[in-house]
């Protein structure tokens, strides 16, 4: 099956008077002529009329002006921004661009960690006529480079020195459309173009605030506002172009199947806000509902979130995987510590939970006294050394969230409501909440928005294709991978594999490009293999099967070790969840050294074990692992494995580790 779902109803007109817009036959796929105009033929439901961000930002500063709306620490002290001073900020930034010579529909780019700077700078572009370009601060020099010359980004904000040298090592004749820096950490060089925040903030004291309102004026809902690259996980990174109504719809949209509550939810800020789920969660579902923002600090993610998580206390907690795998593993450690009583009531809470979760799932609530007592001594407890005491939606995003890590944390009523979506669909295309949940499912599909299954197999798993008025306008200046995306009826063709179950609930069950084929012409999907061997093998961090085109499976492996807190680097020191399993076994090892150039015969012999019992499960012997490898070094972003969300980067990998691919394979 292809194309449309003649079994579906058509989808409807945008009911809404979009009269004043021009409407074009084709998708433009340039933002820099000031035509951008998303396809409106037969694009989105929905009643809510069109609205650009600065209408949407001057809504929400009206309705939430004296709230606060971000909180940022300086020293050991919270500063907060209220929304009128936010909006006051951004406002100011607008005008200094505009002083910098920032064109219309051309980039701002932003180079550093999350930050009050990113938020107003981000805003103050698209106040001003430009467009937000987040970059992954990650991102190497050419990259950056790709990026700045792509998106024709004419100011780059970039946060501290280490930033700003990526940026000088580019020759400047590659980077031709960019006319100023501005460095929101000091200390700040002296150099031409290059300024201080305070000095960039102070620029456009002499532009006439009757200049910047004509410019916000003549903006359209359906005009080009910010530009989120893809990963580059299956190639290189794709300006997907989001315009205002991609951008505050798809907000309220989220906000309203979340069931968030204004002027009441906190967020903490510290995923890469160059990807769109961060995004979203973290500037435009606030400014919608009156949300506060906290931002936590620049090592979040190489451990000190858990503090800013126990002092903030948020209400709704975004997290990937890897970040509640990681919650799991020190759940796990701190509970292997209990002894006698202590120990049985934990595991006796857990029982509990995951009963009583399980019935809450079909709609059966029974919290008898049993529940009661294990949510004092055990559940709450446990939300509170996580700094998730507070919070009402637990959600997992950008990639599978493992089954051990989702039932576990059910068990401990914590249930990880899962998303799903793309950057090309602004986000979430699914949601789970309290009333819509099912372990190891997306959620359902957001309302507004509809959902297809294509070429469906015989189990009635299709390739997932969406359609709304979150569904981006075309990659910048690709109109072929445009086409190849979008199909002429409005549908966003994903490329990912999904099954919908008789209550409407999404399972992803892998993507179309990750299969392998073998040589006997077999289909392997090769996340649910990679999952069940993280699960039967505790000492694995990460595993990646191989063998398209071979006769045979084989997977790569990685143990689970210490990073270097600085540098995201991993080490050579296991875990001590790895050392545990090590001391089990009765080997002594310590680093993944002694475990992979000793070939410690008792690690190498469980790992086997843990092998067998995959391929007691493989649904045909084609989907059996015949040989296996552990790698010296685990997967990181820091060696280019990782995209910026964790997920494998399997082309990288495969290139990278072609020398032990091929020994499997001689």
């Amino acid at each position: 099956m292809t194309g449309t779902p003649k079994t579906q109803e058509e989808p409807n007109n945008l009911e809404v008077d979009m009269s004043e817009t021009q409407v074009t036959p084709r998708l433009w796929t340039t933002c820099q002529d000031g035509e951008v105009l998303l396809r409106l033929s037969k694009h989105g439901p929905g009643h809510e009329t069109p609205m650009t961000i600065p209408e949407f930002f001057r809504e929400s500063v009206n309705r939430f002006g004296t709230y606060p709306a971000l909180a940022f620490k300086n020293s050991k002290k919270w500063g907060v921004l209220n929304f009128n001073q936010y909006y006051k900020a951004c406002w100011k930034a607008a005008k200094s661009f505009i002083k910098l010579g920032l064109e219309r529909f051309h980039g701002v780019g932003i180079l550093g960690f999350n930050s009050a700077e990113w938020f107003i700078t981000a805003l103050g572009a698209i106040l001003a006529g430009g467009l937000c370009v987040g970059i992954y601060a990650t991102n190497s020099a050419e990259a950056c480079q790709y990026v700045i010359t792509n998106a024709k980004v004419n100011i780059l904000l970039v946060e501290n020195d280490q930033q700003l040298e990526k940026i000088l090592s580019i020759p400047q004749s590659r980077l031709e459309p960019l006319k100023a820096i501005i460095q929101y950490r000091l200390p700040v060089k002296n150099s031409n173009n290059l300024y201080s925040w305070d000095d960039f903030m102070e620029l456009g004291r002499s532009i006439p605030d009757t200049q910047l309102e004509k410019v916000i004026q003549s903006q359209k809902a359906n005009q080009c506002a910010v530009i989120i690259y893809t990963s580059g996980t299956t190639g290189i990174p794709k300006g997907v172009m989001l315009s205002h109504d991609n951008i505050t719809w798809t907000a309220g949209a989220v906000a309203k199947d979340l069931k968030l509550t204004e002027k009441h939810e906190m967020v903490v800020s510290y995923l890469p806000l160059s990807h769109i789920a961060a995004q979203m969660m973290d500037i435009w579902i606030p400014i919608k509902i009156g949300a506060l923002t906290y931002f936590a600090q620049p090592d979040a993610l190489r451990g000190t979130l858990i503090n800013t998580l126990k002092e903030v206390k948020p209400t709704v907690f975004l997290g990937v995987p890897r970040i509640w795998e990681k919650m799991h593993v020190e759940v796990k450690e701190n509970s292997a510590k209990f002894t006698g009583l202590r120990k049985k009531v934990f595991v006796w809470a857990r029982n509990i939970g995951f009963k009583i979760n399980s019935k809450k799932m079909l709609g059966k609530y029974n919290t008898h006294m049993s529940y009661r007592m294990a949510k004092t001594l055990v559940f709450s407890k446990v939300k509170m050394s996580l700094g998730l005491d507070h919070c009402h939606s637990f959600i997992s995003g950008a990639a599978p969230l493992n089954q051990e890590t989702a039932e576990f944390f059910l068990s401990l009523d914590l249930p990880i409501g899962e998303l799903y979506g793309l950057t090309e669909s602004s986000g979430p295309h699914t949601i789970s909440n309290q009333n819509n949940y099912r372990l190891l499912s997306c959620g359902k599909i957001l309302t507004g928005c509809k959902n297809m299954l294509v070429q469906q197999s015989k189990h009635g798993t299709g390739e997932i294709c969406l359609w709304g008025r979150h569904i981006f306008m075309g990659y910048l200046e690709s109109e072929a991978e445009t086409t190849k995306a979008i199909d002429e009826e409005g549908w966003l063709h994903s490329g990912d594999l999904g099954q919908l179950d008789s209550l409407g609930f999404l399972y992803v069950t892998g993507r179309i490009k990750e299969i392998l084929i073998t040589a006997g012409g077999e289909n392997v999907p090769p996340i649910p293999i990679e999952t069940l061997v993280k699960k039967k093998i505790p000492i694995v961090s990460n595993a990646m099967l191989v063998g398209d085109k071979m006769k045979f499976l084989s997977i790569l492996l990685t143990l689970k070790c210490e990073i270097n807190q600085m540098s995201g680097e991993p080490l050579d020191k296991l875990t001590s969840e790895a050392i545990n399993f090590c001391r089990g076994l009765g080997s002594w090892a310590s680093t993944v050294t002694e475990i992979v150039k000793q070939k410690d015969v008792l690690v190498y012999k469980a790992i086997q074990e843990g092998i067998n019992d995959v391929n007691q499960e493989a649904t045909s012997n084609a989907q059996k692992i015949q040989k296996w490898v552990i790698l010296e070094k685990d997967f990181s972003i820091y060696g280019g494995e990782l995209g910026p969300t964790m997920k494998l980067k399997r082309h990288f990998i495969a290139q990278k580790y072609k020398k032990q691919i091929d020994q499997m394979y001689h």
